[in-house]
C-alpha cells in the first residue's frame, strides 16, 4: 500500500468515530401501537450541521450522469448514470414512504476501499431515489456497490417500508477488490430491534436447503418472493475464509464476529445502547447487563418481542435515554456535576497514569446533528401515510416536529444553506435548539424540567393536529390527489414554524430566568417586579444538597476552604 493510501485510509478510520455514531430503533408493524412501521435515526457529529434534506422527484435524459460526493467530507468520488425517474426524498424518506437509516460500526480497517464511489451516505440518498420498497432498495444498494464500488467502512443500515423492516449490514473488500459482503434480514413483524455502531448480525439461515427464506446475491431477481426472509452476498463466507478471518462449518458463520469482532467500545459504547432501548420495551432484558458489563459471553438477540406495542411518541423518550435508572445511569456520579447533568467532556476515552478509562455513550447526545422518527402507514395512501417526524440537534431538548413525506418545500428552518456549522443563524432550528441545549446542559436539573414540560406539551399538540390533518389530507386524497401535497407542505411547513417560536421563546425565557446563576421569581406566569420595575424576587440557591456532595469543593486541601471564624481574625499576629 503506498504513503498517500495509507494516509487516505488513516483519515478515513480516524474519523469513523467521530463523524458517525449513530443509534437505530426499528419496530415491526405487529409490534407497534398503531400498525405502523417505525424507524429512528440520530446522526451523530461534531462536524455535521443538521438540517432536512431534499431530492426533487425528477425525470432525466438518457445518458444523464450523476456527480456523487462522500457525505460526511463532501469529497468528490466520480460519475454514476442517472436514473431515468428519481422518487421525492424528504430526509431520509421517500414519498413511498420508504426510510433508510443507517450507523457506522467500522469493522476491519483494511477493508475500506478508497477507490470506490459509493459512500454510505451516497448509497442511502441514491436508493431513497430509485426504490420504492424494502426488498427493492436491498436489491438497489447491493447493486450499486458491486458495479461501482463501496468507499466507506462497515455499515448497519435500517431499511423499512410500510409493511416491512429489515437490517442490512454491509462492509467492503478492501483496496483494488471492489464490491462488498454484505447480510440482510427480514424482522419478524411482531418485534423490534437496534443497532448503535457495531454490527449485530451473527449467524443466519444459508440458502442451501432453506426451502426460499433465504437466497445469496445470484439469486437477487427471488428477493421480491415474500418468502424470503435473507438475503447475502454469495462470497459473505469465502471472502472471510480468504481473508483468515474465519474457520468453521458454513452454519456456524457470523457476520458480526467475522467482520466486527466485538471490543470493549463496541460492548459498553454502542451494544449497551441497544441493551437499554431493549430493556424499556422489555424489562427481561435486564439480565443482559452482565454482556454489557463485560462479564458474559452471551449476546442479546438481533431483535426481541416488546412487552407492549409502541407508540412513536415511545420512541421520541427512547431517543432520549441516558440510562437513567439503569447502573450506567450518566446523572448520578462526580461526572454529573452539582446539576445532575448526563453531559460529559469530550473524548470519551481518556488516560490516567497510564491507564485508558472512558465515560458512558448514551442515546442522547450533545453532537446530534439530526434526529428522526420515522412513521410508516400501510393504511393509508403513501402521501398521506408517511411522517418523519424531524428534531435538530440534541433529542434531549428539541422538539420533534411532524414532516410528511410527499412534501415539496422544505420549511425555512430547517433548509440546507440557513446557517452552517461555522455561521450562527437566528433563522436555524439547529441554531436555536443548539442554544437552548447549550443553556441546559451546565444547570440540568433546574432547566431540564422546564424544557421537558415544553416538549410534552408542544408534542401532544402535533400528535392532535396529525390527527387532524390525516383526517382533512384522506378527504382531500377521495376528492382531488392534487391538492393533498400542497395542503400537507403548508402543514408541515406551519409545525416547523411553531417550534422554531416556541423554542425562540423559550431559550429567552430560560436566560431571562436562570442568567448569572440565580433564579427570578414568578407570579401567575410573570417575573415578579418592584413597584419601581425591577426584580423582586431572585433567589441564590447555591448548588443543590441533594445532587452534589460538596466535599468535592473543599478535598484534598481543607484548611486552603475553611471560613475563618470571628475569634481567628481577632487572634492574628
Amino acid at each position: 500500500m503506498n504513503k498517500k493510501l495509507t494516509l487516505t485510509l488513516a483519515l478515513i478510520i480516524a474519523g469513523i468515530t467521530a463523524a458517525s455514531a449513530c443509534t437505530n430503533f426499528l419496530v415491526g408493524k405487529d409490534a407497534s401501537a398503531d400498525g405502523s412501521t417505525m424507524v429512528t435515526y440520530s446522526a451523530d457529529s461534531y462536524s455535521l450541521f443538521g438540517f432536512l434534506s431534499h431530492y426533487p422527484a425528477a425525470t432525466y435524459p438518457e445518458g444523464a450522469m450523476r456527480k456523487v460526493y462522500d457525505w460526511d467530507s463532501g469529497v468528490y468520488l466520480g460519475q454514476i448514470p442517472e436514473a431515468r425517474v428519481t422518487y421525492n426524498v424528504v430526509g431520509n424518506m421517500n414519498e413511498h414512504q420508504l426510510t433508510i437509516g443507517e450507523t457506522t460500526y467500522g469493522g476491519r480497517p483494511e477493508l475500506v476501499d478508497t477507490t470506490g464511489m459509493i459512500d454510505y451516505g451516497s448509497l442511502i440518498y441514491i436508493t431513497l431515489q430509485r426504490a420504492k420498497t424494502a426488498r427493492e432498495a436491498i436489491k438497489t444498494m447491493a447493486e450499486l456497490v458491486k458495479a461501482y464500488g463501496y468507499y466507506s467502512s462497515g455499515e448497519s443500515f435500517s431499511i423499512a417500508d410500510p409493511n416491512e423492516v429489515w437490517i442490512m449490514e454491509l462492509i467492503g473488500k478492501g483496496p483494488g477488490n471492489k464490491g462488498a459482503v454484505w447480510v440482510a434480514r427480514l424482522m419478524p413483524s411482531d418485534c423490534v430491534s437496534a443497532h448503535a455502531n457495531q454490527a449485530r448480525i451473527t449467524t443466519f439461515q444459508l440458502e442451501k436447503g432453506s426451502k426460499g427464506k433465504s437466497i445469496s446475491d445470484k439469486n437477487l431477481k427471488k428477493i421480491f418472493n415474500p418468502e424470503v426472509e435473507t438475503v447475502y452476498a454469495s462470497d459473505v463466507i469465502s471472502f472471510a475464509r480468504e481473508k483468515g478471518y474465519f474457520e468453521g462449518r458454513d452454519e456456524d458463520f457470523s457476520f458480526s464476529d467475522s467482520y466486527a469482532p466485538l471490543d470493549w467500545s463496541g460492548l459498553r459504547i454502542c451494544e449497551a445502547r441497544v441493551w437499554s432501548f431493549f430493556r424499556a420495551v422489555n424489562p427481561d432484558m435486564d439480565r443482559y447487563y452482565s454482556y454489557i458489563n463485560g462479564e458474559t459471553k452471551e449476546r442479546m438477540p438481533l431483535w426481541i418481542k416488546p412487552a407492549k406495542k409502541v407508540s412513536a411518541q415511545d420512541l421520541k423518550g427512547y431517543m432520549r435515554d441516558h440510562y437513567e435508572g439503569t447502573p450506567l445511569d450518566m446523572t448520578q456520579g462526580i461526572g454529573a456535576g452539582p446539576y445532575n447533568s448526563p453531559y460529559r467532556a469530550t473524548p470519551l476515552i481518556f488516560t490516567v497514569d497510564s491507564v485508558d478509562y472512558y465515560h458512558e455513550r448514551p442515546t442522547a447526545t450533545q453532537q446530534t446533528g439530526f434526529t428522526f422518527v420515522a412513521q410508516m402507514r400501510s393504511w393509508m395512501p403513501d402521501p398521506v401515510g408517511g411522517i418523519l417526524w424531524f428534531g435538530l440537534d440534541d433529542a434531549t431538548c428539541n422538539v420533534y416536529v411532524p414532516i410528511y413525506c410527499c412534501i415539496t418545500e422544505i420549511p425555512r428552518s430547517m433548509r440546507e444553506g440557513n446557517g452552517d456549522m461555522l455561521t450562527f443563524s437566528w433563522a436555524s432550528a439547529f441554531w436555536i435548539n443548539n442554544w437552548v441545549a447549550n443553556m441546559v446542559y451546565y444547570r440540568y436539573s433546574q432547566m431540564m424540567p422546564i424544557v421537558a414540560e415544553r416538549q410534552n406539551a408542544l408534542e401532544s399538540q402535533f400528535n392532535e393536529a396529525v390527527k387532524e390533518a390525516d383526517a382533512h389530507a384522506l378527504k382531500l386524497y377521495k376528492e382531488s390527489t392534487a391538492d393533498v401535497v400542497p395542503f400537507l407542505t403548508d402543514f408541515s411547513k406551519t409545525q416547523a414554524r411553531v417550534a422554531m417560536r416556541t423554542w425562540k421563546k423559550l431559550g429567552e425565557y430560560l436566560i431571562v430566568k436562570f442568567m448569572d446563576g440565580v433564579v427570578k421569581g414568578e407570579k401567575n406566569g410573570k417575573f415578579e417586579r418592584t413597584p419601581e420595575g425591577i426584580p423582586a424576587n431572585i433567589g441564590r440557591p447555591g448548588y443543590p444538597a441533594d445532587g452534589f456532595n460538596k466535599r468535592e469543593f473543599v478535598d484534598p486541601d481543607p484548611e486552603r476552604f475553611r471560613f475563618r471564624t470571628k475569634e481567628e481574625m481577632d487572634n492574628r499576629k
